[in-house]
């Protein structure tokens, strides 16, 4: 497995990292199997967060007796200091551990939030007791807001960033050799698009090419996609022609408004499971399974016909995406 420095921690960790949202969608056991399958593998980076359900207490349950193995990485959305040192202390919890080695701001969107955890009673001074209590090693922060991330990066208070970036999301391609050079770590997240991508092993040797890049967490939830995708960090071989080309068309068929299925938008108050409906109108547009992706959203309690466009959703879509619109689409594509 190719280890790479993640900025002034000093942290040595595996190109291709965990993703912990998927393990909430499995059991405990299956989570162990994979996680574990995962360290014999190489990959020693393991990322969740307090918003992903149960992710924190499976992945603690993984890690018992093998901590020293892993470098271990969580996030809170909170804002305040109460709060944060409430959150800091349920992690430690649930991983069954006495430190976490980076604990990270999540989801800042803009300057003013990021203000507002600065301040005297904000979320950072949680995080730097905490540091100093030993509890946390290090402080990172999250976005999927390019401009305020560019902030963020040039005060130079955090160790380590994380935005989104695949092959169809590039945009921060300079915001990340702008952190490499300040020795701030790079986390890239959404490597697969939210399940977008379909050839997990040319998106992952597409980010690992990018040497601005510490590593990349793509989200695992069966023992096939721990194997492939640590294959890419155990073997990198740089794209074919063939393959960049492939990714490439991908990327233009996707275009930019696509749901990364990050869950933001809910919950719905109609009981939509918004992102499923966006997932089973690619599989019957555009990977050719109709019978599949029409048993299982006419299965759905809830579906695109049951949008009353109260637009809630809209407000909390990081990517701004036009939900209620792309909902109408989905009603049209399966006729109802």
């Amino acid at each position: 497995m190719e280890y790479r420095v993640l900025g002034k921690t000093n942290l040595k960790v595996s190109v291709i990292g965990f993703g912990g949202i998927p393990v909430q969608r499995i059991s405990k056991e299956e989570s162990i199997s994979i996680i574990h399958r995962a360290q014999e593998l190489g990959v020693n980076f393991i990322d969740s967060a307090r918003g992903y359900g149960i992710s924190e207490e499976y992945i603690g349950e993984a890690l018992q007796g093998r901590r020293d193995k892993w470098i271990i990485a969580t996030k809170s959305m909170v804002r305040d200091k109460a709060s944060m040192a409430r959150d800091i202390e349920i992690s430690l919890k649930n991983l069954k551990t006495d430190y976490i080695d980076l604990y990270q701001l999540h989801n800042i969107r803009t300057e003013a939030e990021y203000e507002r955890v600065l301040a005297e009673d904000g979320a950072y001074r949680a995080l730097l007791e905490a540091k100093e209590q030993g509890k946390i090693g290090h402080i990172g922060i999250t976005s999927h807001s390019l401009d305020t991330l560019r902030l963020i990066v040039e005060k130079g208070i955090f160790e380590t960033i994380m935005y989104p970036y695949n092959v169809v999301e590039t945009q921060a391609f300079e915001l990340f050799r702008r952190a490499k050079e300040l020795n701030v770590g790079v986390i890239a997240m959404k490597p697969m698009a939210g399940g977008a991508l379909q050839n997990g092993e040319i998106a992952l040797k597409f980010i690992a090419e990018n040497k601005s890049i510490t590593t990349a967490i793509p989200g695992m939830a069966s023992l096939q996609e721990v194997e492939q995708n640590a294959s890419v960090g155990n073997a990198y071989v740089p794209l074919t022609y063939e393959e960049r080309e492939a990714a490439l068309k991908e990327a233009n068929e996707l275009g930019s408004e696509f749901c990364r299925r990050c869950g933001y938008c809910g919950p719905c108050p109609q009981g939509i499971d918004i992102p499923s409906m966006f997932t089973f109108k690619a599989y019957k547009d555009r990977y050719n399974l109709p019978e599949w992706a029409e048993g299982r959203y006419f299965a759905s309690k809830s579906r695109a016909k049951d949008c009353v466009e109260c637009g809630a959703c809209e407000t909390k879509c990081p990517y701004d995406l036009p939900i209620r619109s792309m909902l109408k689409d989905v009603r049209k594509t399966f006729e109802e």
